[in-house]
């Protein structure tokens, strides 16, 4: 059977920007819009699971998705042909088939891995399909933006936020025997609405056809947490990353971070050295000698001499791959797509959701220790005798940093 294609020559559900002109008025009215918008409220009454590995966040997603009758919203930056995402399009296609609205969101790059074989399975289904900013060479510096944001909503009731992508890295087995080391939270309650509100902003000026969507009752459990949706987007100063400095100035017992790419930027590492000077106990947890990035890894390393001369508490990851973004200050965590590195800052989207309550923080506070007691604490002592080899390795991956730094962002066209 023939491909069907609209009008355009563009196939049948997959959405894309329409002229230039539509493009750019688009981007400058959201700009403008996020310029004047303060970040969502505090919600009260909220539900949040903390999910760990693919083990436990896989089979969640994919039985929420079974279970929807309204809608599925789905936004992920890196989408890969394999076990996980086979499982994904069949259960997307099964609910378009029970005439559920199904938008998925991939970004141009991060989605590079999906096979065009799977990206028609997933049109013939019925799934609409939008892509952030796909690659061309006329962009130049604009195909570093991207869309770095995870998330998944059904029905406008329950939604799944963290760090992962749908590809086999996460998976458990995988071939190696170990999956990437990855958080999720699943979220139940007011703050639901927020997160349908973002993905549906992004879905529109990525060229999606508008969303007319319903949200739960927002009555609140007074027995649930409060939570809140934190936002980066790259081209003005990033609410996320001030509300976790805010976190960390107010911290008086704990600041715990779990960072996949550590590169904290001047004014995050003076906020960790000022809350040590306060008594708070400041604990990194970044990627060991097992890391799919290993430059960047050096360019955060040069930092730790004077972080650990200071009193941070270093510890690196050794079992795996970790990927997993977390901060814990007191009673408050966040957990999202942000690696809290300058980069992600200045060109990616980014979204966290931030959760207030204790039983919540406890958990994810345990979760951390445990990843600790399977890392290596770095010692200043120790570290300043750290060999030659890694001091190089650490003087080039600072060279590449700082050139970075000075790209300009552009505007997406």
């Amino acid at each position: 059977m023939a491909d069907r294609t609209t009008s355009a020559g563009v196939p049948e559900g997959e959405h894309r920007p329409g002229t230039l002109a539509r493009r750019v008025k688009d981007k400058v009215a959201a700009r403008a819009r996020m310029r004047r918008q303060p970040p969502p409220p505090w919600r009260q009454g909220n539900h949040f699971r903390l999910l760990n590995d693919g083990r436990e966040f896989f089979p969640r997603m994919l039985a929420a998705i079974d279970a929807a009758r309204e809608y599925v919203l789905l936004e992920m930056y890196l989408v890969e042909s394999g076990r996980v995402m086979d499982r994904f399009i069949h259960a997307l296609g099964q609910a378009a088939a029970r005439g559920v609205r199904v938008c998925a969101l991939f970004d141009g790059f991060g989605a590079l891995g999906l096979k065009p074989s799977d990206r028609r399975r997933l049109l013939d289904a019925g799934v609409q399909v939008c892509w952030y900013n796909a690659l061309g060479w006329r962009k130049r510096l604009a195909n570093l933006i991207r869309n770095h944001r995870k998330l998944l909503v059904v029905d406008g009731r329950t939604a799944f936020v963290g760090g992962a992508g749908l590809t086999d890295e996460f998976d458990d087995p995988v071939p190696d025997g170990r999956p990437w080391r990855e958080v999720m939270v699943e979220i139940e309650g007011p703050v639901v609405g927020d997160w349908v509100s973002l993905f549906s902003e992004t879905w529109r000026h990525s060229g999606g056809a508008p969303l007319s969507v319903s949200v739960a009752d927002p009555r609140t459990d007074k027995r649930g947490a409060e939570g809140r949706v934190v936002y980066s987007a790259g081209w003005h100063r990033s609410i996320l990353a001030d509300s976790v400095i805010e976190q960390m100035e107010n911290a008086r017992t704990r600041v715990y971070v779990v960072s996949a790419y550590f590169v904290p930027s001047r004014r995050f590492r003076k906020t960790l050295r000022r809350a040590v000077r306060r008594g708070v106990d400041v604990r990194v947890l970044a990627p060991g000698p097992v890391t799919d990035h290993p430059l960047v890894r050096h360019a955060g390393r040069r930092f730790f001499g004077k972080l650990l001369r200071n009193g941070v508490r270093i510890f690196e990851y050794q079992p795996r791959v970790l990927h997993a973004k977390l901060v814990i200050c007191d009673d408050w965590v966040s957990v999202g797509s942000a690696n809290l590195d300058r980069w992600n800052f200045k060109w990616n989207l980014e979204a966290n959701q931030e959760i207030r309550g204790r039983a919540f923080a406890d958990a994810a506070a345990a979760m951390f220790e445990r990843d600790c007691a399977d890392s290596v604490e770095l010692e200043s002592r120790a570290w300043a005798r750290r060999p030659w080899s890694d001091r190089l390795r650490e003087a080039w991956a600072r060279w590449v940093d700082r050139l970075l730094e000075t790209w300009r962002r552009p505007p997406v066209r």
